[in-house]
Order: structure tokens, then C-alpha cells, then sequence
């Protein structure tokens, strides 16, 4: 962008935002700081996102024509995908054509927004170190691929989910049918299938977060942020910290796979890269083209948030990824299936000493998922770590 303009006016910087969930929310905030006209869709109404933005539209994103209708109907200058069940052909089929440029590319979100795609990238054509894998469209594969070529423990994902819904661990033989019951019922798209992955026997997993962004000479550079730390249950984001602590070795070939994949995928904006780390070794996992659940403790460790970080590379603008201090994050569950549920406790949440809180707003609550995320910065990452998941578990969502 050379200019931005003014919301609702004739002359107004437009982006339009493909998902509006709370990560969604907070790239919505971060850009109507900077003066950008915003629209937020969904699939469902009132999203977290679309109370924020100025134009909240609710339609079947993996439809294509409905997909295309709106894109035309709004003519954005950007079109940004914050998840995964995109008709995404369609986005290359525009993007091909200069209605509306996509971000990071059209590509870059067809090749992510499953797993086979991403895998194939950057194992077959980048030769990056990954986890042994087969991808299989039947329970009877999938247990030839375990039986074959992966053995026990794995890992079964379905190609196309989100935030590790459908991923489960198998142990023995007597996992495997559960497994591709859970995976079928998890996956975004049902079109039944998987990829099965070797146990890797890693110390951690990290989250890099990585942004590419014009210097001001006007080409792409790369920038990365202090590696996160997290923990997932079931796949799950449930608690993440930064820095987390790593060998020198390790942190440089983290940042060389994370720039060999997102220079591959080109673009503009944030990456979540996904990496395994045992010692000096690491492996690749994922990358999403967007920022990741577990970088929301950048909201009290970073001069810049992954948010904004997103939301002035996509615009052309410079980054900064400093670090402020350290810092974690932990995730307030909905405890209750209920709709309109109110939080007790968000005052004696926010007496934890270096504590702050963020509660999505999302109109219903499920047990499992995900309704706020409790936050905590402190010099000792540790105590940082301690304080969040205090702070969190002393918010109880109710119904009523």
C-alpha cells in the first residue's frame, strides 16, 4: 500500500478478513488502528470478530460462488484468510484474474489449508527433516500404513482441521478404529482423509513465528520473533510462553526451515511455523499463513503483537518484533455447553500480580473450547507461566 485511506470514505483502505474468530478479532483491531476500513465474514453471526469490525458479513466460505459474490460485491484491496475451510480455488481463480489481491498469495492458503499440501511442500519439494508419514481415504489404509511403515505410537490428523480438532494419538492396535472415528468427526471438510505421522521423540515443540515484510528498499525481508513454547492436549493449544529457552544451533535452523518454507510460499505477513526440537535437531510440523493461537502471548511480551505485526506487514508497513519481557498465556475454557454464558471471577483473575485477561466474546460456549486466554508477563518466564494458568482458572464461565 503507497497510501491509506479513510474508513467509509470514497478513498478507504479495505481488507477483507476470512474468518473472524478471536485471533481474527485482534488483526481487526490491530488494523482499524492504523485507519483501514474492515470486513469481517464468518460462517456464523456475531463472531468475535465481526462486533469489532465496520461491515460484518455471515456466509459458507468453502462455497465458492458465495465466496466470489461477496468478494466482488465489496471489491477489498486485501483479502485475508484466517482459516482453513476456504473454497480456496476460487481465491486463486480472483487473484489470477486482479479482482483482489490475497494474503500471502492464493497459493500460499490453498497449500495450507490442508495438511497434505503443506507436508508434500516441504518434505518432497524442500527436503526439509519432517516425521515419517502416509496419508490415507480409509480405515483399512490407515491401518496398512501403520502396520507397514509407521508402527506404534503415531500421530492421526485429519488433512484439514483446526486448532488440533481430530488429532489423536495411537498407543496400539486397539486405538486405531477410535481414531478414525475421532479424525472423520474433527475435520473441517468430511471427506475422509488423514495423515498418519511417526512419534518423533523431540525434547519440545516450538512455534516460530515468522514475518516477511517490505524494508524500505521495497523488497521482502524476513523477520523472526523469540521462539514460543507451548503445551497441547489432543493437539490443543492449552498454555504457551516466549522465550522459550533453546540451544543457539537449534534456534538458527528453526529460522532456516521457517524461512525456507514461508519464501516458498512468498507474500506478505505473519507465518506460524510449527517445529519439533530434540537438542541441535529440529523438524518441521506445520505453518499456517496467519498468526497462531499460541503466539496470543505476544499480546504482553512483544513491543508488537503477532496482530499488528500481521496487520503492518500485510500493508506494507516496517515491524518490529522485539521482545518487551517475558511473558505466557493460558487458555479459559467455556466449562458449559450454553449459549450467552456470563465469566465470574474476572476481578480476582486480574488481582494476580502482571496479569491481564481477553474474553473473545464468542455467543456460545462449549465445554472445550476456547472462550478467553488468560495472559502474564514477569523477567522469570516460570513465574510468568504460574500466573497465567492462577489467572486463568479463576475465571468460571457460567450459564444462565
Amino acid at each position: 500500500m503507497k497510501t491509506l485511506g479513510t474508513p467509509l470514505s470514497p478513498h478507504a483502505t479495505k481488507v477483507m478478513l476470512l474468518g473472524s474468530g478471536e485471533l481474527g478479532k485482534e488483526v481487526l483491531i490491530a488494523l482499524q488502528r492504523l485507519g483501514v476500513e474492515t470486513i469481517a465474514v464468518d460462517r456464523y453471526a456475531n463472531a468475535p470478530g465481526q462486533q469489532v469490525a465496520h461491515h460484518a458479513r455471515t456466509i459458507t466460505m468453502s462455497d465458492p460462488l458465495q465466496l466470489k459474490a461477496l468478494i466482488e460485491a465489496e471489491r477489498p484491496d486485501l483479502v485475508v484468510p484466517e482459516i482453513e475451510a476456504i473454497a480456496t480455488p476460487m481465491l486463486e481463480e480472483l487473484e489470477a484474474a486482479g479482482t483482489v489481491r490475497v494474503i500471502p498469495t492464493a497459493r500460499a492458503a490453498r497449500l495450507t489449508m490442508d495438511r497434505e499440501g503443506i507436508r508434500r511442500l516441504a518434505a518432497e519439494t524442500l527436503g526439509l527433516p519432517t516425521s515419517p508419514y502416509v496419508f490415507c481415504d480409509s480405515l483399512a489404509e490407515l491401518q496398512a500404513a501403520i502396520d507397514s511403515k509407521i508402527g506404534y505410537p503415531c500421530i492421526v490428523k485429519p488433512v484439514m482441521s483446526s486448532s488440533g480438532k481430530g488429532q489423536s494419538k495411537i498407543s496400539g492396535p486397539a486405538d486405531v478404529q477410535t481414531a478414525w472415528d475421532y479424525a472423520m468427526a474433527g475435520g473441517r471438510v468430511s471427506h475422509g482423509r488423514v495423515i498418519v505421522e511417526g512419534f518423533i521423540d523431540f525434547d519440545y515443540e516450538i512455534t516460530q513465528l515468522t514475518v516477511r515484510a517490505l524494508g524500505a528498499d521495497g523488497k521482502v525481508e524476513t523477520h523472526f520473533c523469540d521462539p514460543i513454547g507451548h503445551i497441547q492436549v489432543s493437539g490443543d493449544y492449552v498454555e504457551s510462553w516466549q522465550p522459550h529457552p533453546m540451544p543457539l544451533p537449534a534456534i538458527q535452523r528453526s529460522r532456516e526451515i521457517a524461512k525456507a518454507v514461508t519464501d516458498n510460499l512468498g507474500g506478505q505477513g505473519l507465518f506460524g511455523v510449527e517445529l519439533f526440537v530434540k537438542g541441535d535437531e529440529v523438524w518441521f510440523s506445520e505453518v499456517s499463513p496467519r498468526p497462531h493461537d499460541t503466539g496470543m502471548v505476544t499480546l504482553c511480551t512483544q513491543w508488537q503483537n503477532e496482530f499488528e505485526l500481521h496487520a503492518r506487514a500485510i500493508l506494507g508497513l516496517p515491524v518490529n518484533t522485539a521482545l518487551k519481557s517475558p511473558g505466557a498465556s493460558a487458555v479459559i475454557y467455556g466449562g458449559v455447553d450454553a449459549q450467552g454464558i456470563v465469566f465470574d471471577g474476572v476481578a480476582e483473575a486480574l488481582r494476580v500480580p502482571n496479569t491481564d485477561i481477553r474474553l473473545f466474546g464468542k455467543p456460545e460456549s462449549f465445554v472445550k473450547r476456547r472462550m478467553g486466554v488468560a495472559l502474564a508477563f514477569d523477567a522469570d518466564v516460570e513465574v510468568a507461566r504460574s500466573r497465567a494458568k492462577q489467572a486463568a482458572a479463576l475465571v468460571k464461565p457460567r450459564a444462565v
